[in-house]
C-alpha cells in the first residue's frame, strides 16, 4: 500500500523533502554544466558560437518534446518508479555524450544532450508540482526556493569540477592548437581536447544508475497531486473547468519560458558575453558559478521575504524591475563590470521560478499533473532565448543584442507578477 503525502494537511514529514533537494541538486549539477560545455565544444569541434549554442538548445529542447509524454509516463509509473526511470536516461544521456564526444561526432553529442534533459524532464514534471503542493500553496515559493538552493549549490560547484577535469590550461591548449605546424597535429591535439570528457561522463552515468536504485528503495511517499491542488473560486473540478479556460496557466507557461530563457542568458550565455571584451578563456570558463552565486543570494533574500513581509506575485514583480535595471546598466557600462552586472542578474532571476511555478498551478485539481508538464514545456526558452543572442550578436553589438533579448523578457514577467496571474477560468 502506497503512502500518501497529503498538500495542506501538511503530513508530510522531514525525509521526502531531503530526496527531493538531493534531485534538485543533481538538476542543477548537470544542467549548469551547459556553460562550461560552450566553451569545451567550441574548441573540441571547431565551432563558431551559433554552431556551440547548439549544446543549451539540444538540452533544452527534451523538455518541451517530452515533459507532456512524461506526465503521462508519472501516472503510469508512479512518483518513485518515474523518477528513477528518469535517472536511469539521464545515465544513458551521459554514456551517449561521452562516448560521441570522444569520437568527435557532434551531432551524437547533441544526442546525447537531448538524452539527460528528457530524463530531467521526467524528473522535474514530478518533482516540481511535489514542492508545490506538499504545503500550503501561499508558501510554496518559499519551498521551492530551498530546493532552489540545491540546484545553485549544485550549479556553483559544477563549472569548477568541470574546469579541473576537463578544461583545465584552456588558454594554453588554444594558443597551441593555433600554432600547431600542420593540420594533422592540430586534428590530434583536438581528439586528444575532446577525449577529456570520457571518464568524467562515464562515471556520471554510474552514479545516476545508483541513485536510482536508491530512490527505488528509499521511503519517498506517492503525492495525489490532482486531490491536493483544488482551490475553490479557481476552477475546481466541482465546476469541471476545462485546461484550456485556466488563463492563469497558460500566462504563466509563456512568463516561465521567458524566465528560463533569461536565467540561462544570464547563466549559460556569460562567458560569451565576457568574451566579448576579450577576457581570457581561462576566466570565462567560471563564469557561470558567479552567476549562480547571485542567484543562491537571491534564494536566502526570498526565503527571508516570502511570505513575511511580501507575496510571492509581488516580489516576481520586484524582481522583474530589477533585472530590467540590469540589463539595462549592463548595456551602458563596459568590461568586468558590465560582466559582474551579468553576473548580478543572478539575484533578480532567483526567485521568479519559485513564484511563477505554484502562481500557475494554482487551484488546478485534476489538471495539476498537465498544467505543470506544460510549465516544464517551456523549460524550452533556455534553447531559444540564448540562442537569439548568439545569432543577433553576428550582425549588431554583442551588448545591445542582450539587450534587446533580455528587456521585453523583464517586462512580459513583469506584467504576470502585476496581474496576470490573477487571470481565472475563462467563461
Amino acid at each position: 500500500m502506497k503512502a500518501t503525502v497529503k498538500g495542506a494537511a501538511g503530513t508530510t514529514g522531514l525525509g521526502p523533502v531531503v530526496t527531493i533537494g538531493v534531485l534538485f541538486f543533481i538538476f542543477g549539477f548537470v544542467t549548469w554544466l551547459n556553460g562550461p560545455l560552450i566553451t569545451f565544444v567550441k574548441l573540441a569541434f571547431d565551432l563558431d558560437d551559433t554552431g556551440a549554442f547548439l549544446v543549451p538548445m539540444a538540452f533544452y529542447l527534451s523538455y518541451f518534446f517530452l515533459a507532456l509524454p512524461a506526465a503521462s509516463i508519472l501516472r503510469r509509473l508512479g512518483l518513485k518508479r518515474g523518477m528513477a526511470a528518469g535517472l536511469a536516461v539521464m545515465a544513458a544521456g551521459a554514456a551517449i555524450f561521452g562516448y560521441f564526444t570522444t569520437a568527435r561526432v557532434y551531432e551524437g553529442s547533441l544526442g546525447g544532450l537531448f538524452t539527460i534533459g528528457a530524463g530531467l524532464a521526467l524528473l522535474q514534471t514530478a518533482a516540481n508540482p511535489y514542492v508545490t503542493i506538499v504545503g500550503p500553496i501561499e508558501s510554496a515559493a518559499a519551498r521551492i526556493a530551498v530546493m532552489g538552493i540545491a540546484n545553485k549549490l549544485a550549479g556553483v560547484v559544477a563549472p569548477f569540477v568541470f574546469g579541473a577535469l576537463v578544461l583545465r590550461g584552456v588558454d594554453a591548449f588554444a594558443e597551441t592548437v593555433e600554432a600547431a605546424p600542420s593540420a594533422a597535429e592540430r586534428m590530434a591535439l583536438i581528439e586528444t581536447f575532446a577525449a577529456r570528457v570520457y571518464a568524467p561522463y562515464m562515471a556520471m552515468g554510474g552514479l545516476l544508475l545508483l541513485l536510482a536504485a536508491g530512490i527505488l528503495r528509499s521511503p519517498l511517499p506517492d503525492l495525489a497531486a490532482g486531490a491536493a491542488n483544488v482551490e475553490r473560486g479557481v476552477g475546481s473540478d466541482e465546476r469541471g473547468a476545462k485546461l484550456s479556460s485556466y488563463a492563469h496557466l497558460w500566462l504563466g507557461v509563456v512568463t516561465l519560458f521567458l524566465y528560463v530563457g533569461v536565467e540561462v542568458l544570464a547563466g549559460d550565455a556569460i562567458g560569451t558575453y565576457a568574451a566579448g571584451f576579450d577576457l581570457p578563456l581561462g576566466e570565462t570558463r567560471f563564469m557561470t558559478s558567479y552567476t549562480l552565486a547571485a542567484m543562491l543570494a537571491g534564494y536566502v533574500a526570498g526565503l527571508l521575504c516570502i511570505p513575511r513581509l511580501v507575496s510571492q506575485q509581488r516580489y516576481l514583480a520586484l524582481s522583474a524591475i530589477l533585472g530590467l535595471l540590469l540589463s539595462v546598466a549592463a548595456y551602458v557600462t563596459e568590461g568586468r563590470t558590465s560582466v559582474a552586472i551579468v553576473a548580478s542578474l543572478g539575484f533578480a532571476n532567483a526567485m521568479m521560478w519559485p513564484a511563477i511555478f505554484p502562481l500557475a498551478i494554482r487551484g488546478l485539481g485534476r489538471h495539476t499533473e498537465t498544467g505543470s508538464a506544460l510549465l516544464i514545456m517551456a523549460i524550452a526558452g533556455g534553447a531559444l532565448i540564448p540562442y537569439a543572442f548568439a545569432y543577433l550578436k553576428q550582425s549588431i553589438d554583442f551588448q545591445l543584442a542582450y539587450l534587446v533579448v533580455a528587456a521585453p523578457c523583464y517586462l512580459f514577467i513583469l506584467h504576470y507578477g502585476l496581474s496576470g496571474f490573477r487571470a481565472g477560468p475563462r467563461a
